[in-house]
């Protein structure tokens, strides 16, 4: 009896699960371009071209290994419109009377693909090096989840970066050495970029009339579309920015984009990479003394660490997760998330240059955007549907996490102990973009003064009742009680004023 195999424009992995489940004999690949999926969020044009593009790349490929594949480009007359409806399309066609898939990465496709009118198994996503029950009994006893203990249990399960039962180099974790502000002058080589083939071509066009009124350029476009190409973009990483990775991972210039990062998630969260695969080459570079143990650590920590622990919170979590909101934060995210006008140097940069490249490293999402976001009392479910929407490796599994939990503490401190909040002197610190700012980031009250300045306090006495007992946070309060009571109105009169601004609308 003849089966459909379903695989998700972010499932483009040889070994995928369904298609280890498949006979190439009797069964029949489906894959589907579908206006549900591309606007379920108005996600950015760079990140639509991209799945588009890299799933006609793959169907090709599955044909040439002898699948019968049924592809559905966007623009196909019979095209459904959904993934659901393309299955019970492609059954109708086949006589096929059953679906095979491997796990989505949202609950939502989950829920759809469950309740669909067809006979459908659900297969586990194996590509990650974490099982939901592994995970799931890593935290069953515990009180806090905290990422360091999972990285620990994954580098003694990978053993990578280890001696024995130890780690190499006698610590776990060198952060420590990886917080160096940007130097004066920087050479980043970027990653590897590569032109639109005919493919490409004729995706991005599509694109471009299609999705053209969604936030962000679409050109020029320059992502790797294949295995091959995702291997190029990893290998010119490891060779001339994994050296220098780890000593500025958390810095931000003006017009550098990308500095020494990789700019391998997109590759990674679609399947044209595999997470072991890249941290075995990041760790053989520092076994041929081509890169330094902060450098390579700090790497794989967020591989095998971060990404994979966020994903066994999202499972973990359950489908209400994504929309918590701890802090009953209610303020309507401002015009400036979507390009409109702002004074802020910091914000006009990371915002505009994810408009750019469907991209803004971690330090940008979390300490600029998102830091923000939090302490201006943006709802958590706007601030998420934006990072959902505006980055090209954004995928519910890792954005929810990322800013629900760490960014937003809108889980209530499931994944962090305390609200990643602070003034304006952090980004000052790791950072070129106060020079020249139209605030003043050393002023802290009055007309100038950098709104984060005002806000960060504004944000720790509206809270207070939640947060002034948490022991991380003992010195701020300390800090703000000693402050004269006149000079503590006028910082909250101050940030009262900035927030009326972003209610009314006008530019702040």
């Amino acid at each position: 009896m003849s089966r459909l195999i379903l695989v998700l424009g972010d499932q483009l992995s040889e070994g995928l699960s369904a298609l280890r489940e498949g006979d190439r004999e009797t069964d029949t690949v489906v894959m589907a371009e579908v206006v549900e999926e591309a606007t379920y969020v108005k996600h950015h044009p760079k990140k639509i071209a991209l799945i588009f593009s890299a799933m006609r790349k793959f169907a090709v490929a599955l044909e040439a290994d002898d699948w019968t594949v049924a592809y559905a480009q966007l623009d196909d007359t019979d095209n459904a419109g959904s993934i659901v409806g393309e299955l019970l399309r492609r059954a109708e066609e086949t006589g096929a009377q059953e679906v095979i898939c491997t796990e989505p990465g949202e609950w939502r496709l989950i829920n759809k693909l469950t309740h669909a009118p067809i006979k459908t198994t659900i297969l586990q996503d194996d590509r990650f090096l974490a099982s939901h029950g592994e995970f799931e009994a890593w935290a069953e006893w515990r009180k806090a989840l905290r990422m360091e203990y999972f990285y620990r249990d994954m580098r003694r399960k990978t053993g990578l970066l280890m001696d024995g039962d130890k780690p190499i180099g006698g610590q776990w974790n060198f952060d420590h050495d990886n917080r160096k502000p940007a130097p004066g002058s920087v050479a980043p080589k970027g990653p590897l970029k590569f032109e639109p083939d005919n493919i490409t071509g004729d995706v991005l066009g599509l694109v471009e009339s299609r999705f053209g009124s969604h936030f962000g350029e679409l050109r020029p476009f320059w992502f790797a579309t294949t295995r091959e190409q995702a291997l190029e973009a990893l290998d010119h990483f490891i060779a001339n920015s994994l050296p220098t990775f780890g000593d500025y991972q958390d810095a931000m210039l003006r017009g550098e984009d990308f500095l020494f990062h990789a700019i391998i998630s997109p590759y990674l969260n679609i399947g044209l990479l595999g997470p072991l695969e890249v941290c075995q080459a990041a760790e053989k570079a520092y076994e041929s003394g081509d890169a330094p143990i902060n450098a390579v650590e700090g790497f794989i920590r967020q591989i095998i660490g971060w990404r994979e622990y966020v994903r066994g919170i999202y499972f973990l979590e359950g489908p209400e997760y994504a929309s918590r909101n701890a802090l009953k934060q209610k303020r309507d995210l401002p015009a400036m998330y979507w390009g409109g006008e702002t004074k802020m140097a910091c914000m006009e940069a990371s915002i505009g240059q994810t408009a750019r490249e469907a991209y803004a490293h971690h330090i940008q999402r979390l300490m600029v955007t998102g830091n923000f976001a939090l302490l201006a009392g943006i709802d958590p479910s706007q601030v998420s549907d934006w990072y959902l929407e505006v980055y090209a490796d954004a995928f519910e599994w890792v954005e929810a996490p990322n800013v629900v939990g760490m960014s937003q503490f809108a889980d209530g401190g499931v994944i962090a102990s305390k609200p990643y909040v602070s003034s304006g002197a952090y980004i000052n610190r790791m950072s070129d973009y106060c020079k020249g700012c139209a605030y003043k980031v050393s002023q802290k009250t009055g007309e100038g003064a950098c709104p984060f300045n005002t806000l960060y306090w504004h944000f720790l006495d509206r809270h207070r009742e939640r947060f002034s007992n948490n022991v991380r946070m003992g010195n701020m309060y300390r800090t703000w009680d000693r402050m004269d009571e006149d000079k503590r109105g006028t910082v909250l009169a101050d940030a009262d004023t900035v927030l009326a601004k972003l209610d009314a609308g006008e530019v702040v």
